[in-house]
């Protein structure tokens, strides 16, 4: 009998799309920005059109969401991770053209971490040379490998050392480059007016709207909260554990109205993950398909971080848990568990993810959220 459900966020109960929209947008200004490479400057603005967001997110991405859709397969699942994993990428690349002139200077980049100052002084050099950005290269490079969450950051030092002859640790784990990712992300997503909330420093860049203000829900919001209201009327607890952060999850459920239904105990972001991952002793990501976020959720977070940890997997009451979520690394965390788990095609992949739950053996495949209703009353 199910007794606690668990939800991801992002394609389950609310759309990704602007997620990906300022994913693309972040990688995009890291290249062209004087505040970054500065390798197009002119062709930076802080607000674009739509027809402008759509031709940048193909650009970057791939005009089917290729990039994305690999990384999803790959179990990686925090929209700063595939920014950072596709700019580092892009970074290699341009780095790749003009080794034979600047190699000494390379080496020495990738040595130390690579801030927004290394990434200026980067820049000052590229502009020296003829280079170009190649994203098609993201799909043939990492398609050849089979590197999944972690050890995707770690096959960039792989290629740092074949395409440019050095060898690094540079890429590995949550580093200077990947803040700065974080931070430009932070300024698209949640706007002017709520970066130094989210990330305690000021913005770099000013005169971003956001998209905080914009989100979309998968399914009528009256119908969800229906969901919610029939689940708490059946004794079932619920929770969640999202990578999103802790503004961009309580802010979207206050206006929903949908708080009240959750205690807020229960409602794990990537906040706690990264609070949680700066006081380890080693260097580990503990985010999906880490079953980290979701142990922590079904606990509450008011249990210690070494608790959480030292939780023994499975946990024991498995059976009486559901994890609902949309991508393969909600499942894997959810396996580990050896909890019960919902995948939703409501995701980046759609209907055609289907195949991938089915072959990774999902309990329940659902059209929509609004389906786990039918799972508790047969139950």
């Amino acid at each position: 009998m199910i007794k606690t459900i668990l939800f991801d966020v992002d394609g389950v109960l609310l759309s990704e799309e602007h997620y990906f929209d300022a994913s693309a947008l972040t990688v995009w200004e890291l290249l062209i920005s004087n505040n970054y490479l500065a390798l197009a400057p002119e062709k930076f603005k802080t607000d674009y059109s739509k027809a402008e967001i759509k031709s940048i997110r193909e650009t970057v991405f791939g005009k089917h969401d290729e990039v994305l859709k690999l990384m999803k397969s790959r179990g990686l699942n925090a929209n700063w991770d595939m920014i950072y994993l596709s700019f580092g990428h892009q970074l290699i690349h341009l780095l790749s053209q003009i080794k034979e002139k600047e190699n000494s200077s390379i080496n020495n980049w990738l040595q130390e971490p690579i801030t927004r100052e290394v990434l200026l002084d980067i820049g000052r050099v590229l502009r020296n040379y003829p280079v170009n950005q190649d994203f098609d290269l993201f799909v043939s490079d990492f398609g050849e490998s089979k590197e999944t969450k972690q050890e995707l950051f770690n096959y960039l030092n792989q290629l740092a050392e074949e395409r440019l002859g050095v060898q690094t640790e540079i890429f590995s784990g949550i580093n200077a480059l990947w803040s700065v990712c974080e931070h430009v992300s932070q300024e698209w997503y949640v706007g002017d007016e709520n970066v130094e909330k989210s990330t305690g420093k000021p913005s770099v860049q000013l005169g971003k709207k956001g998209f905080l203000a914009n989100e979309t829900t998968l399914a009528a919001k009256t119908e969800i909260e229906a969901l919610f209201s029939f689940l708490k009327d059946s004794g079932v607890k619920i929770g969640i554990g999202t990578g999103r952060p802790e503004l961009e999850t309580i802010q979207p459920f206050h206006h929903l109205n949908w708080l009240k239904y959750f205690d807020i105990n229960h409602i794990v972001t990537a906040d706690d993950v990264l609070k949680a991952e700066k006081g380890l002793n080693e260097r580990r990501s503990l985010s999906k398909p880490d079953p980290f976020t979701y142990i922590m959720g079904l606990k509450g977070r008011n249990t210690s971080v070494e608790d959480c940890l030292r939780t023994t997997l499975p946990i024991s009451n498995g059976e009486e848990v559901l994890v609902v979520g949309d991508s393969l690394a909600d499942l894997l965390a959810a396996q580990k568990m050896e909890c019960q788990f919902a995948a939703v095609l409501t995701g980046l992949s759609g209907k055609d993810a289907r195949s991938d739950f089915e072959k990774h053996a999902a309990d329940y495949i659902l059209d929509t959220v609004l389906d786990v209703r039918e799972i508790i009353e047969k139950n």
